[in-house]
């Protein structure tokens, strides 16, 4: 299925509502060469099961725009990217209707998972997309976009924008750039 085929199931309100504190199984295996990891997932989200599912994401389309993948991927079909040694995970596994619902404390203790998470995996790099929740969640306050100076283990630290269409910051070429200076150094 193409990213234009028809969505196979549209979540009702009272679906997404039961969504809420629901979780979206990460997408993970050993020496991936990215495992990009959102904030946390969206009730549309969770509600169909696959991440990044909410229409108007614009993370497939920046796959694909960078380099990454050679199709737009659907959310449905997610589970290809690891085909090419990509994963997905998030710093907060319970989903809720805005990221903004997440409490530091939150941010903070998914973290610490996500840091034991990467020392298992060993990725080359992590992508956090948000640099908000990166800057909250691991204590670095003058964060910005693009490699930090940490690591995780032998893991580079890329932070990118959050790909959620909501984000009017970041236009699609911008998020295209961004995804693909992580590509080429990979």
């Amino acid at each position: 299925m193409s990213a234009s085929s028809p969505n196979p199931f549209k979540p009702t309100s009272a679906q997404l509502l039961a969504a809420r504190d629901k979780t979206v199984p990460d997408l993970i295996r050993p020496a991936l060469r990215v495992l990009f990891c959102g904030i946390n997932p969206g009730l549309y989200s969770a509600a169909v099961g696959h991440h990044f599912a909410r229409p108007g994401n614009r993370f497939w389309p920046a796959l694909l725009a960078s380099g990454f993948t050679d199709r737009l991927l659907s959310p449905f079909e997610e589970r290809a990217i690891l085909d090419v040694g990509i994963g997905i995970t998030n710093v907060v596994g319970r989903a809720t209707a805005s990221a903004d619902e997440l409490s530091p404390d939150e941010l903070i203790d998914g973290a610490r998972a996500l840091q034991a998470k990467v020392l298992r995996y060993k990725p080359c790099a992590l992508a956090v997309l948000g640099v908000g929740a990166y800057r909250t969640a691991f204590g670095r306050r003058d964060a910005g976009l693009g490699r930090q100076d940490a690591t995780i283990g032998t893991t580079s630290v890329w932070v990118l924008p959050n790909p959620s269409g909501l984000n009017a910051h970041y236009q699609p070429k911008d998020l295209a750039r961004l995804f693909g200076e992580l590509k080429r150094t990979l």
